[in-house]
């Protein structure tokens, strides 16, 4: 199994973990977004990624895009250490909760529109940054609430979902932005104890083979 991956790429840091927490075994193989001009732009990236975007799993003659199909179709594959409810409305609403972070903040706030905002709209960093921090907001008021509602020790329950493997990435970039934690003090709390599990950690930016 290959994983291509960027250490910074909230959306292979997602597929690291459930990775991790199924215990599979992978090799990374990183395509670095700025060197070499973009190594995501290569004719031999996009060869095998039309869309030239991280992460792409390998896995024997299946290659996948989008980190949560890829997460879904390790869950089917590899059914062990579940990341989806069994129950269709649990399953629905879990996925829900991923898709807050996945389709509505994250792609708002991803290494291309930031780059577009600098330098296709010329903005500075304190304009870009107030927009990042002001997407994030919205979007973790709004799970802030969500979470609250299932009382849980994580983001659905007492079990690790597809909801959890979202949130901690999204959390660690946007304390990279200096976003103020404060007014989430559940997510904040759902990020600590999940950073307290090897599979989270294991899977972090900073300790990855490509970390800079």
């Amino acid at each position: 199994m290959k994983l291509y991956t960027f250490f910074r790429s909230s959306a292979a840091y997602r597929v690291r973990i459930a990775l991790n927490l199924k215990q599979l075994n992978y090799t990374s193989i990183p395509i670095h977004f700025r060197k070499d001009g973009g190594q995501h732009k290569s004719p031999e990236f996009l060869a095998i990624n039309p869309q030239g975007l991280l992460p792409v799993l390998q896995d024997g003659d299946v290659t996948l895009n989008q980190s949560l199909a890829i997460i879904e179709y390790l869950d089917e594959v590899y059914p062990d250490k579940a990341l989806l409810p069994k129950n269709p409305i649990d399953k629905a609403k879990v996925r829900a909760m991923a898709q807050m972070v996945a389709c509505e903040i994250h792609p708002l706030n991803n290494l291309r529109v930031m780059g577009y905002l600098k330098n296709n709209l010329q903005q500075d960093d304190n304009s870009v940054n107030q927009w990042y921090q002001h997407w994030v907001e919205l979007g973790f008021e709004a799970f802030e609430a969500t979470v609250v509602s299932k009382r849980g020790k994580y983001c659905f329950g007492d079990e690790i979902t597809l909801a959890d493997i979202c949130l901690v990435p999204q959390i660690y970039n946007a304390l990279r932005f200096n976003c103020d934690m404060e007014p989430y003090p559940n997510l904040y709390r759902i990020y600590v104890e999940l950073n307290s599990i090897a599979a989270f950690r294991d899977a972090a930016p900073e300790v990855q083979p490509d970390a800079e």
